[in-house]
């Protein structure tokens, strides 16, 4: 520690760093190493994890969210119509094709690189369709109503009133997976008068660079909006986003990725006092109870397993019941799903129930790896603990099997052991569903398929992530972040008559 401050200059190795309020963690070599006069050390409570950010890192990110704090402080004079514009000018300049072809060249970049490091690209390829989906997904935002100034409620008194009215929140600060359409997601929120800052995974930041240089900037510029109200942090490190997640002057902090990486943004946004809205886990399920049609059964296992994201089909559990005639049915169904990706599918299966699970499926296969074919047996026994455990696949369907004795011990284990995301019930009972309904702690329910849960598909909403309740439950919204929900409430008084007191 420096004799003249209390500013952190270095680290020791072995230097006791208490987290939590009563527990003790002690810095390890590497970190002690790494450390220099200007770098911040960012302890995760509720782990005790060290996340270090150099100097240079910190200061990316938070210069890019003063931008977007300092544009915020602009946006209130910026009339609805220059939104609308902004949308329009972006879109444009994806659709031309003398503008687009730079982006285009860095995203083939960013593929080659990836690819280099053994990455997937699945998410990576900004395809002719990815390209049509984000000028879409920004005319869905230019077409919602303006998301300001709304009267939520009015109280009419003698001489005077109130209104309370619906307004921008702040700078929304986002952290995506390497997918290059996140800025059309993103700069949704200026809909509703906020400003955004984000940050990319590392394998799409050339793209994303390319995209601010030569379509977000020249559009915030044409549509006269302030410059920072969509902001990129421009770094390929970590850190970056534990930066500006550690930034208190962010609204919100929305997070999307895999389970772990977004648990850990967002307790470190929890603890800068910084709202957060996370979007990693996922995995639905699919229970099956005893009056369950077979043949509506194998559709929407089937078309519950046509891609992975986060709500693909992830645990079936059938009713013992109905094992003997719906396994097989499932397995079917699971097969045809990797026959359409030109894959062999994978299965985990409770270990005391591995009986129910022809012997053949046991036996080794090639399994499409996100690193390549990698031979291990189809199927593998895992244990009741495990239930909720998303698997992440590439082209071969993977999903987890449970026998149970009632609907009511599925809706238990989902409860407990699963993120909490989306539920389906596949019955040819109503009251099974009300009672499904009821019972399962889900903000997302059905009786078929699990595809249909996504904002632009159900709601015809452009959609900013999709929230589980693994963290609890949302207030004021549902499960759905989209850009005409980031708002908040002002309370405006008009008085008509000067004599007013109390």
């Amino acid at each position: 520690m420096s004799d003249a401050s209390t500013e952190l200059v270095a680290l020791e190795a072995g230097m006791p760093i208490v987290f939590g309020g009563n527990r003790v963690t002690h810095v390890p070599v590497e970190l002690a190493e790494a450390f220099a006069p200007g770098d911040r050390l960012v302890v995760v409570q509720t782990t005790g994890a060290l996340l270090h950010v150099p100097a240079q890192v910190w200061s990316i990110a938070t210069m890019a969210v003063a931008r977007a704090h300092e544009a915020f402080r602009a946006m209130g004079s910026v009339p609805d119509e220059s939104i609308s514009r902004f949308y329009d000018e972006f879109a444009d300049r994806l659709a031309d094709a003398t503008t687009f072809a730079p982006i285009a060249e860095a995203n083939l970049a960013d593929i080659a690189a990836a690819r280099t490091r053994g990455r997937s690209t699945t998410r990576l390829e900004l395809t002719d369709t990815m390209r049509a989906d984000m000028i879409a997904g920004l005319h869905g935002w230019r077409d919602l109503p303006p998301g300001r100034g709304t009267v939520v409620r009015s109280v009419d008194h003698d001489d005077w009133s109130v209104e309370l009215l619906t307004a921008g929140l702040g700078p929304v600060g986002f952290v995506f997976e390497g997918r290059p359409n996140v800025f059309a997601d993103a700069t949704g929120v200026l809909r509703s008068g906020n400003t955004v800052v984000f940050r990319i995974g590392s394998d799409a930041l050339g793209t994303a660079e390319a995209i601010v240089e030569h379509a977000l900037d020249p559009a915030l510029a044409a549509a006269g909006l302030p410059e920072g109200a969509a902001s990129l942090v421009a770094s390929a490190s970590r850190a970056a986003g534990w930066a500006m997640f550690s930034d208190r002057r962010l609204a919100l902090a929305v997070a999307r990725g895999s389970g772990a990486a977004v648990d850990q943004l967002g307790a470190v946004a929890r603890q800068a006092g910084v709202p957060v809205s996370l979007h990693g886990t996922g995995g639905a399920w699919i229970v099956a109870d005893r009056s369950a049609d077979a043949e509506w059964f194998a559709s929407v296992v089937f078309h519950s397993l046509d891609r992975k994201v986060c709500n693909t089909l992830n645990t079936c559990c059938i009713v013992a019941d109905r094992a003997d005639d719906l396994v097989p049915v499932f397995l079917d169904a699971l097969h045809r799903a990797g026959e359409r990706r030109g894959a062999t599918s994978k299965l985990h299966v409770i270990v005391d129930q591995a009986q129910h699970v022809p012997t053949e499926w046991f036996e080794s296969v090639e399994i499409a790896r996100a690193e390549g074919p990698v031979a291990e047996p189809r199927t593998e026994t895992l244990g009741w603990d495990d239930l909720g455990h998303e698997w992440e696949w590439e082209d071969s369907p993977e999903v987890t099997l449970a026998i149970v004795d009632s609907v009511d011990q599925a809706i238990d284990r989902f409860n407990t052991v699963s993120p909490r995301f989306a539920a389906s019930l596949v019955s040819s009972d109503p009251a099974a569903h009300d009672r499904f309904y009821e019972r399962v702690d889900s903000p997302f329910v059905g009786n078929g398929f699990t595809r249909w849960v996504d904002g632009q598909y159900a709601l015809n909403t452009p959609e900013l992530g999709l929230s589980n309740w693994q963290n609890g439950r949302l207030f004021g919204r549902g499960g759905v972040l989209s850009g005409d929900t980031v708002f908040t409430v002002r309370t405006r008084a008009h008085q008509r008559d000067p004599e007013v007191g109390r």
